[in-house]
């Protein structure tokens, strides 16, 4: 497959794997650096922006939320608690979805919000590759 391709694979499956919707971006992305490990730099790029993306578009499914709809509690806590730092673990399984929307819900600082998302997004991608050299 054209490597034009497997970058718009990887943005699709990065993308929805950030919002309510299922999808599998680490498996997609260590199968795409496993077979095109020339482009690592290509891939973490590709899936850490289409994955910060898609968390971005849950932020603002957030902001529209009714004030009577809250997200989760659990999540809730955790953003009053902790704050906008708490948007780094937005990658985490089941709670990291509704991280972003409770953010949204919260009218926490949209660009501050943003930056958390991206950067922890990266971070995971970064952390992933490294495991797969260190392993690989």
């Amino acid at each position: 497959m054209d490597l034009f391709w497997l970058y718009w694979a990887l943005a699709a499956s990065a993308f929805t794997s950030a919002t309510i919707l299922p999808g599998t971006s680490e498996a997609a992305f260590v199968l795409f650096v496993q077979n095109r490990p020339e482009a690592w730099a290509g891939a973490l790029l590709v899936a850490g922006t289409a994955n910060g993306l898609g968390s971005i578009a849950s932020y603002g499914m957030g902001r529209l939320f009714p004030d009577k709809k809250k997200p989760s509690e659990k999540v809730l806590r955790w953003l009053n608690r902790y704050g906008i730092w708490t948007l780094l673990l937005a990658w985490l399984p089941v709670v990291g979805d509704g991280l972003p929307i409770a953010a949204g819900w919260l009218r926490l600082p949209f660009w501050k919000s943003c930056i958390m998302l991206v950067a922890g997004k990266f971070i995971r991608y970064g952390v992933l590759l490294a495991g797969m050299k260190a392993w690989l």
